[in-house]
């Protein structure tokens, strides 16, 4: 784990940081969405800001990643969430992911009350193995959901029960 790492609520500036590293080639393949949706596509995810349902990691003050709770707007479903995370491709497999997950899980919890978390990946995804020592469980797999430069990815879907 990287000395000098913290995390905090994220605020909309972050933004920033977020369009740099998944402007990165072959960054939005782990996403829903493309280059040319991005944009749309963060404004949403930082406006979570706004409810401390995102957290923000920093090594050294400067932001490395960003994970955000998307909260459900209605009472039949506010009891579960997704959730996104970003890590600055220069601060992988230092530890950042384990943590900012672990510390998502205990804002879902603790926070917000959530019953569960749940998140879609496409594979090959390196937050796969963490999500499993977070135990979190797949309960849905659909081969050639996304085409990524022709090629059909897989869509796993897994959730975190409290």
């Amino acid at each position: 784990m990287l000395e000098d790492f913290d995390i905090r609520y994220s605020v909309p500036e972050d933004i920033e940081c977020l369009k740099s590293w998944l402007s990165l080639p072959g960054e939005t393949d782990g996403f829903a969405f493309d280059l040319e949706e991005m944009e749309s596509a963060l404004k949403n995810w930082i406006g979570f800001a706004k409810y401390k349902a995102s957290l923000t990691g920093h090594f050294q003050g400067v932001p490395c990643a960003v994970g955000t709770l998307f909260l459900m707007p209605y009472l039949k479903v506010a009891h579960h969430c997704s959730f996104y995370l970003a890590v600055d491709p220069d601060k992988r497999r230092k530890g950042v992911g384990t943590s900012m997950v672990r510390n998502l899980l205990n804002l879902a919890k603790t926070r917000f009350r959530l019953e569960s978390v749940h998140v879609e990946i496409f594979e090959p995804s390196p937050l796969l193995p963490i999500l499993e020592k977070q135990n979190f469980e797949i309960f849905a797999r659909q081969e050639d959901y996304v085409k990524i430069d022709g090629c059909g990815k897989a869509r796993i879907l897994l959730e975190h029960f409290f």
